[in-house]
């Protein structure tokens, strides 16, 4: 039993930066019906940055980590206007390529800039181990968790009661009226790619810090697309939900599982439970059913 728990608990952390990263595709989704394939680059470069500021520049971590959320929210501000703006009007389809070549372009750059070796932070939360009945947890699991939470939680009162998350909300329910209203579609497309770039990059110095960075942190943006398609890619619950449902399996797999399969089982679990929930319901968990009169 404490072995179970123990695999549940680093399910459960690693679920909520799933579930934190998912949060990025469903705003774009909500906004502009497009998916964001450039989503594991935001996250991959938005470590990096971190990471460079604390190593090389020395800079404390906090300070840090908030100058890489400014540098990130610019990134994505840029990357709409510059990238996709242009397509707006233009088929789903057409955004989402550009998002399959800002993904290349982004991945090439940081191949150039910091190559492909595992780096690692300094020790940024307490060492040793945290005793929680007969559970042992590092301390970057607990930290981790709870600022995930946190951040959950703010988005989620952001959301629901400012004057932008509510321009946002109507922006994703029908942009014709959002526009009659007096809402800017533009400027909420941009704060969408600019949240999604900045709860990304969250996401990678929490990973980062847990199992260190090199390239493959941005194959979480594809791990994470299930997460947002299984909780529905327009509900941001189902983001949420769909972030704990997968760690959790995922977790579970790579312990129980993978030794019987030579390991690997746990990358490909999630999408079989994926197919597997959208064969019974093909919006996802909390995702909004369409119905089209012709």
């Amino acid at each position: 039993m404490t072995f179970f728990l123990q695999i549940l608990v680093t399910g459960l952390v690693i679920g909520s930066i799933y579930a934190l990263v998912a949060l990025g595709f469903v705003l774009i989704y909500k906004s502009s019906d497009a998916i964001n394939f450039a989503q594991g680059e935001f996250l991959l470069v938005g470590t990096y940055i971190c990471l460079t500021l604390v190593t090389a520049y020395n800079i404390p971590f906090i300070a840090a980590l908030i100058m890489t959320l400014l540098f990130s929210a610019v990134l994505g501000l840029v990357v709409e206007r510059v990238v996709l703006r242009p397509f707006i009007g233009e088929p789903v389809i057409s955004m989402i390529m550009a998002t399959i070549g800002l993904s290349s372009i982004l991945a090439g750059i940081v191949h150039v800039v910091w190559g492909h070796e595992t780096r690692v932070f300094p020790k940024v939360f307490p060492e040793g181990t945290v005793k929680i009945g007969t559970i042992v947890v590092a301390p970057v699991y607990i930290w981790s968790f709870f600022i995930v939470l946190v951040l959950l939680g703010a988005f989620t009162l952001f959301f629901k009661y400012s004057k932008m998350g509510i321009a946002m909300r109507a922006t994703a329910d029908d942009q014709q009226a959002a526009l009659s209203m007096g809402i800017s579609v533009k400027t909420v497309f941009a704060v969408a790619w600019a949240i999604a770039a900045v709860v990304s990059a969250v996401g990678g110095v929490l990973l980062g810090n847990i199992n260190g960075v090199n390239s493959s942190l941005a194959l979480i943006g594809l791990k994470v697309l299930p997460v947002a398609i299984l909780g529905g890619l327009d509900s941001i619950p189902g983001a949420i939900a769909g972030g704990f449902i997968i760690g959790v399996i995922e977790s579970m797999t790579g312990a129980y599982l993978d030794p019987y399969f030579g390991g690997g089982l746990k990358e490909v679990v999630p999408f079989i439970v994926l197919v597997f929930i959208l064969m019974f319901k093909p919006y996802g968990l909390f995702g909004k059913r369409e119905i089209e009169r012709v």
